[in-house]
């Protein structure tokens, strides 16, 4: 294991999740046998409808116990199932990088252990995973892969460097990067976006839109630093923007009632953007225990899809 696998891959994290599964909500398009619905109809696992015989039908398809009590030939349809295609897009954007005092994780870090986590689990299923880190573009990419040795190429994405260099990070720009998604993914799978939402919260929906346009099965996880969620500042304080904005010096106490209502507000809006799109939608804070949060995640998926 790589450095930068022991870091986006702690053993408490894959021990939570090691027996779920991560199930795909709506139909998808593999190309394996696997655990998920296709599209497409075949000889498999699962009873789907009988249809009349027609010529050149496979005999060994014909339920014969309706032709003995019907006198009419009819063939049994199935319903294939096949591997998940998974697409990881991560938000590498610069308040990514905001870690709070005292935590752990920023979270950018914890995005990537969330990311990675769910690379592994998919992989060891059979499913095959690709990963894309954005912030106003995608900076770093790999194709979707079923080979459990394609971790490391995921773990390479998420840890290549960042914010320096030819290329600093910018704000986030979900329109342009999830569209470009839409557009390129070859088959319909399930496409997990981990970010903080922040920067161009506009193009959520837009973005949200043309994948689901695509058929494509969604879940967004909003990974946000306690500090930001719980505001527990006090004192004379200055604000860093770390997208290109002002300084800020101000009393917190001053506004904590009002932004607190404003970010309560924020988050009920954009959960019911994603539900009335039919996107998955949940909230992880860094300084919850990453496998806690997968296992909260997995399990309610499971529960949608059984």
């Amino acid at each position: 294991m790589t450095p930068d696998s022991r870091r986006y891959l702690p053993p408490e994290a894959l021990a939570r999740i090691g027996h779920l599964e991560l199930r795909a909500r709506a139909v998808v398009e593999g190309v394996l046998a696997g655990l998920h619905k296709s599209p497409y109809r075949g000889q498999s696992v699962e009873f789907l409808q009988h249809r009349e015989y027609v010529r050149g039908d496979d005999l060994r398809r014909v339920d014969w116990k309706v032709w003995a009590r019907q006198d009419r030939l009819y063939v049994k349809e199935f319903e294939e199932e096949t591997n998940l295609r998974l697409t990881l897009v991560v938000d590498c954007s610069a308040s990514m990088d905001y870690r709070g005092l005292g935590a752990a994780l920023s979270k950018y870090e914890c995005a990537s252990t969330v990311a990675a986590s769910l690379a592994w689990l998919a992989l060891s299923h059979g499913d095959a995973v690709g990963c894309a880190a954005f912030d106003d573009r995608v900076r770093a990419a790999v194709p979707a892969r079923t080979s459990r040795s394609h971790l490391a190429s995921v773990v390479g994405v998420l840890a290549a460097p960042r914010g320096r260099g030819d290329h600093p990070a910018e704000a986030t720009s979900l329109l342009p990067v999830l569209r470009s998604l839409a557009e390129s993914l070859p088959r319909r799978g399930l496409v997990i976006i981990v970010s903080d939402l922040l920067g161009d919260r506009d193009g959520l929906v837009p973005g949200l839109r043309r994948l689901r346009a695509r058929d494509h099965d969604v879940a967004i996880l909003h990974v946000l630093d306690d500090d930001e969620l719980d505001f527990p500042f006090d004192g004379p304080t200055r604000f860093e923007g770390l997208e290109g904005l002002d300084e800020i010096a101000c009393n917190p106490r001053a506004f904590r009632d009002g932004y607190l209502e404003a970010l309560g507000e924020y988050l009920s809006r954009t959960r019911q953007q994603a539900a009335a799109l039919d996107c998955d939608y949940e909230l992880i804070r860094t300084r919850e225990p990453v496998g806690a949060a997968l296992v909260r995640f997995l399990a309610r998926r499971a529960s949608l899809v059984a």
